[in-house]
This record gives C-alpha cells, sequence and structure tokens, in this order.
C-alpha cells in the first residue's frame, strides 16, 4: 500500500471506528418500536397488523432517508448530514413520546425513520470510500452498528425504565442522541481526495464492463433482490417478540431473542465481511441468502422456548451478511463518486423489503390466526433472492475482488 494513499490508512481505521460508535447510537430508532410493539396494541386495544403499522412507517422513512440522505452526503458531506439527522431524530423522539394514538405515533415513526437512515446506508457508503483492499470487512463492521444497537439499546433501556414504559423509553432516546451523535459527526469532516476517487472510480469501470449488465440495469436487479431477501428477513426479526407473547413465553423472552438473533448478525457480518474481500460480494451474499432460507425452515417446527431461542440465535448467524454485501456489490460495480445514492438506492429497495414483509407477516397472522403461512411466505420471496444471486454468477464473473487487490498493492 502506497503511504500517501487514503485507502486502508491509519486513518481509515480511526475513522471506521467513530463510524460504528455513532452507528450504534443512531440506528436504535428502527429496533425500539419492535419492542414497544405489544405495549402499543395493548394501550391502544390495536390488532396485529394495526400494531405492525408504527414499524411499517419507521422502515418507509428509513428507506427514502437511505436515498435522499446519501445523495445529500455525495454533495455536502458526511458531518452536515449527521447533524440535521441527529437533530430530526431527538425531536421525533419527543413528539412520540406523546402521541395520543397509533396513527400519530405511525406517522412521527415516519420521520425517526429517516433521520435514523443517515446512520446506516450514508455512513456505510461513506467508509467504503476510505477501504479498498479491506473493503469488505470496514463495510460490515459499519453495517454492524445496526445490529449493535438493536441487540444492546432495547433490552438496555427496558432494564432501566423497569415499569416507566414505553413513552419514557422514548423521552430518554431523544436526550441520548443529542448527546452522542451530534459530537461525533464532528470527527468525520474530512472528505476522500479527488484523485483517490478517480483511481476507484476506474477499477469499478473495468469490472462493470466485464458483466454485460449497464449500472443501470445492475442497480435496479440488485434493488428487486433487496426486497426479495428482505420480505423474508423481517418475519422473525419484526414479529418474534409478538411471537413470544402469542405462545405465553413473555415480551420480555420476544426481546433476549431478538437481541440474540441481532448479536449472531454482527458476527454474521464480520464473518461475510472477510468472505466479501475474498470472493467478492456477489458470491457473499449468495451464501448469506441460502443459509437464511434454511433457517427459516428451521422455524416452521420450533415450538418450545429452548427451540426458538436455537433457531433465532442459527438465523442471525445465517443473514446477518446479506444487507452490507448489496453496498460491497455497488462499490465493485458502480461509480465512486456517487456511492452515497447508489448505495442509497439499494438499501432502500431492502428496507422497502423489510417494510412490506413487516405488514404483510401481520396481515397474514390477521387471516390465518398463525404465523405459520408467514414463515412460508418469507421463503418463497427468499427463493427469489437466490434465483437472482445465481443468475449473476452464472454471467461468469461473480464480484472478484482482485481489481482492488490490484490497485491497493
Amino acid at each position: 500500500m502506497n503511504d500517501t494513499s487514503p485507502f486502508d490508512s491509519r486513518y481509515s481505521w480511526i475513522r471506521l471506528a467513530v463510524t460504528l460508535t455513532i452507528a450504534v447510537m443512531g440506528n436504535v430508532g428502527m429496533w425500539a418500536i419492535i419492542v414497544i410493539m405489544p405495549a402499543v396494541e395493548a394501550e391502544f386495544g390495536a390488532g396485529r397488523a394495526e400494531s405492525a403499522l408504527p414499524y411499517t412507517t419507521t422502515m418507509i422513512g428509513f428507506a427514502l432517508g437511505n436515498l435522499l440522505i446519501g445523495r445529500a452526503v455525495d454533495r455536502f458531506g458526511m458531518t452536515w448530514a449527521l447533524i440535521a439527522s441527529g437533530l430530526l431524530i431527538a425531536v421525533s423522539y419527543a413528539v412520540a413520546a406523546l402521541s395520543p394514538s397509533i396513527a400519530v405515533l405511525s406517522l412521527v415513526q415516519l420521520a425517526i425513520g429517516f433521520g435514523t437512515a443517515s446512520c446506516f446506508g450514508p455512513l456505510i457508503a461513506d467508509i467504503s470510500q476510505w477501504f479498498l483492499r479491506r473493503r469488505g470487512i470496514a463495510v460490515a463492521i459499519a453495517a454492524s452498528g445496526n445490529y449493535l444497537s438493536g441487540a444492546i439499546w432495547p433490552v438496555l433501556l427496558g432494564w432501566l425504565a423497569a415499569d416507566a414504559g414505553w413513552r419514557w423509553i422514548y423521552t430518554a432516546l431523544a436526550m441520548l442522541t443529542l448527546a452522542i451523535v451530534l459530537p461525533l459527526s464532528l470527527l468525520l469532516r474530512r472528505r476522500v481526495p479527488a484523485e483517490a476517487l478517480a483511481q476507484a472510480e476506474s477499477v469499478a469501470s473495468q469490472r462493470a464492463r466485464g458483466t454485460g449488465l449497464s449500472p443501470r440495469q445492475l442497480q435496479f436487479l440488485l434493488g428487486f433482490a433487496g426486497i426479495s431477501c428482505c420480505v423474508a428477513m423481517s418475519m422473525p426479526q419484526v414479529h418474534i417478540v409478538a411471537l413470544c407473547v402469542d405462545m405465553g413465553f413473555g415480551a420480555a423472552v420476544g426481546a433476549e431473542m431478538l437481541s440474540l438473533m441481532l448479536f449472531g448478525g454482527v458476527v454474521s457480518r464480520l464473518i461475510s465481511g472477510v468472505l466479501a474481500d475474498r470472493l467478492g460480494g456477489v458470491r457473499t451474499l449468495l451464501i448469506g441468502s441460502t443459509l437464511q432460507c434454511i433457517a427459516l425452515f428451521l422455524y416452521l417446527p420450533a415450538g418450545g422456548m429452548v427451540s426458538l431461542y436455537a433457531v433465532s440465535l442459527i438465523f442471525g448467524l445465517s443473514q446477518g451478511g446479506i444487507v452490507p454485501s448489496y453496498a460491497v456489490i455497488v462499490r465493485e460495480y458502480l461509480p465512486a463518486r456517487e456511492a452515497g445514492a447508489r448505495v442509497g438506492f439499494v438499501l432502500m429497495m431492502t428496507i422497502m423489503g423489510m417494510a412490506l414483509g413487516g405488514w404483510l407477516s401481520g396481515a397474514i397472522y390477521d387471516l390465518t390466526g398463525s404465523y405459520q403461512w408467514a414463515f412460508v411466505n418469507g421463503i418463497v420471496w427468499n427463493g427469489f433472492n437466490i434465483a437472482i444471486m445465481i443468475w449473476i454468477v452464472t454471467r461468469g464473473r461473480g464480484g472478484s475482488s482482485a481489481p482492488e487487490r490490484a490497485l491497493a498493492a
């Protein structure tokens, strides 16, 4: 590695550490609504599909934020995007804590999701600019902040809140966001030099020509693949707490299963990052998608507390690396100067899949009185994702990371 290169440098790793810390705090808005779903359902006397609506609006806002904030980062840099988003998140938490109905809570969650997005796709795209040889593991670490947030904060805040309720939790999150996200965002003001971006773009252009797909074709194909895998992914992640309540285990057990699932997801993301640096993003994604499908099948016979704990861990270990692999693929094939917008679009589609899947699973439950058919629905959607990845791999290139290694050497 050239000592003057900004890629894989000491500063790159320091920036990654700051990015991970921001992500752990900033992404909690995506998970808190899942943990409070049973309390919201009980307080407002809602059905399962209605009580899942705030999560759906959160994910819609999260999806739009990944796209629009990603574009803003390409133009204005990461720091200003994080400052504006942090203020939006904090104010929205405070307003949500006063919600008189599910309709109002759902509307405010749209804003929470939008602001929270700044701490996912845009941060991942930003850190991907600072790595070439170790891009896969860097993206995986940054993306792990999302799962660490879901694994740590809901359980911690639930313990601190005791019987204070979900409104207290949201008030605490408003204050924590201001105290953590805003100061750390000031440490990300530096931007990659233009000449270094030009080098990275030449590598992506060379790789893209070898696929036979135009950048737009690849981007939209990845978008549909993202919807497919995340409709499947959302069933356990969104409804595991409600499933445990239905089975008489209680919301606390469900929250522990979600935490276990997400910790497993962190391990999966790190392993996938190492694999992506060796195999490329496409093959890594295919492996993760296939394992996720197997784990969904395992949920069908699971009926006891121990079996659900075990399968939830298996599910987390299977699927955690899928979403970060999309970011790696985009950076392997598409222009570096448009990283925020390109990564944002594909991750937006994965999040739309989560939103659709979260609502669809609740609707299937209301129709059938069981989550069995919701799991089957997820397995079918997962099959579409596997088919797309196999098709891309068989076009001959499959995402080898060799060009990045050659440039970084």
